[in-house]
C-alpha cells in the first residue's frame, strides 16, 4: 500500500485541527496547496508563524491584540461604564459591526462546559470579576451565545455579578429582522413573546 510522505501526513494532521475540517477535507486542502498553490501555502505558513509570534491577549479585555492593551480598550471615545461580555474575539467583532455599542468588552475565550473540563478558571472569570468591580463599570451586558453552554455561562456570571451589586443585562432573543414567523422555531417565538416591549 502506497504511503504518503511523512511531511504530507503532518500537513493533513495539522489541517484536521481546524473546526469543521475532517480527514477528507484536510487531505483535499493539503493536495490543493501542494499541487496548485505553493505560493499560497508559503504565504499561509508565514502568516500563521507571524500571527502566533505577535498576537497576544489584551491586558484589560482579553481579546487578541499585538499590543499590551488593544485599540478598543485604549480608545478615549468608549464608555467605560458599560462592559459587554462575549465568548470569543469573533463575537466581539460581530457586536462591533453593529455600530450599536460604544462601551468596552471582556472576551472569555470560551464558555462553561464542565463535561469538557471548562470551568470558571478556563474562562478567566477572576479577571472578569476584577474588571467588572473596578468601580467604573456600571452595567455588564452578557452577550454569550444562546447555546446550552452559553446560557449556563451567562447565568453563572450574572449571579456572581448581581451579588456584588452590579446591574447585569442579557442580549434579547427573538424573531430576526426579516424573519417570517412560520419559519421561526417555536422556542424563539416563545422567547420573543416573553421579551416583548411596548410600542412607542
Amino acid at each position: 500500500m502506497l504511503r504518503p510522505p511523512a511531511a504530507l501526513d503532518a500537513l493533513v494532521a495539522a489541517l484536521k485541527r481546524l473546526p469543521g475540517v475532517g480527514p477528507r477535507s484536510a487531505q483535499r486542502y493539503a493536495y490543493h496547496l501542494l499541487q496548485h498553490d505553493r505560493d499560497g501555502a508559503e504565504a499561509l505558513a508565514s502568516a500563521l508563524i507571524d500571527a502566533t509570534s505577535k498576537i497576544r491577549h489584551c491586558g484589560r479585555c482579553n481579546t487578541f491584540t499585538e499590543h499590551e492593551v488593544c485599540e478598543t480598550c485604549a480608545s478615549p471615545r468608549r464608555d467605560p461604564s458599560k462592559l459587554c461580555v462575549v465568548e470569543t474575539p469573533a463575537d466581539q467583532m460581530t457586536v462591533e459591526q453593529t455600530l450599536a455599542f460604544d462601551g468596552l468588552y471582556f472576551v472569555l475565550m470560551g464558555r462553561l462546559s464542565p463535561l469538557d473540563g471548562v470551568g470558571p478558571n478556563e474562562i478567566h472569570f477572576d479577571r472578569l470579576l476584577a474588571r467588572a468591580t473596578d468601580g467604573v463599570v456600571r452595567e455588564v451586558i452578557l452577550a454569550t451565545n444562546f447555546t446550552q453552554e452559553g446560557e449556563a455561562t451567562a447565568h453563572y456570571i450574572g449571579e456572581m455579578l448581581r451579588a456584588r451589586g452590579l446591574k447585569v443585562s442579557r442580549l434579547a432573543r427573538g424573531v430576526p429582522v426579516g424573519g417570517e414567523l412560520e419559519y421561526v422555531d417555536a422556542a424563539t417565538v416563545a422567547q420573543a413573546l416573553r421579551d416583548r416591549r411596548n410600542v412607542d
